[in-house]
């Protein structure tokens, strides 16, 4: 129990942070309307008053997890889009690395924040966080894209916008495969298609 651990003087924040690793874990697989305050507590071992204390409301939690899967996790799917030098190859790694971690066996399958829905479930402010972190996402991606196009790796006819979207739907598209039970091998043949796509 987080409580337990905290009095015998382990660190507030490591118990913080695996709690809210497993609170993500069970948002990511059952979404925010249906995990329950009763879900919450078996799975992050903590009681009511301690949950409320450290966490505040669920829907502050969610949020906290929201940003704790954006530091954790989105950057073993994103980082090489900002440190690979080509372009081309970083869309590539990021499909790649999608593949990968869409289907990871100790995590839910999916994306977190693909799969959330919490913005049409009436939830406004964690909808729009949840907006932010998508476009987030697809600004990153159109930006190395008009790289690509600078420097000639893209024809200068090519509508960047266009095939940003385009991208940003396959990879979401992988995301919802993924959860219906698609496998790695699977996902990594739409990854290669899709870079077959790619304006010559």
């Amino acid at each position: 129990m987080l409580e337990a651990t905290v009095s015998r003087g382990r660190p507030r924040e490591f118990e913080r942070t695996e709690a809210l690793n497993q609170a993500m874990k069970i948002f990511w697989q059952k979404g925010y309307t249906a995990t329950s305050m009763n879900d919450l507590y078996e799975t992050m071992g903590i009681k009511s008053p301690s949950l409320y204390a450290a966490f505040g409301s669920k829907e502050d939690l969610y949020e906290e997890v929201l940003l704790h899967y954006e530091q954790s996790v989105a950057p073993r799917i994103w980082g090489h889009m900002t440190t690979e030098p080509s372009p081309r190859q970083a869309v590539w790694l990021w499909l790649e690395r999608s593949a990968e971690m869409l289907t990871q066996n100790d995590m839910p399958h999916g994306c977190m924040v693909t799969l959330s829905a919490v913005g049409s479930e009436g939830h406004d402010r964690l909808g729009t966080l949840v907006r932010r972190l998508r476009e987030s996402g697809i600004d990153l991606l159109k930006a190395r894209l008009a790289q690509a196009q600078k420097q000639g790796d893209l024809p200068d006819s090519v509508d960047v916008e266009a095939l940003t979207r385009l991208y940003i739907s396959v990879q979401q598209g992988m995301s919802i495969q993924a959860r219906d039970g698609a496998g790695r091998e699977t996902l990594l043949s739409i990854a290669r298609m899709a870079m077959v796509l790619w304006p010559a």
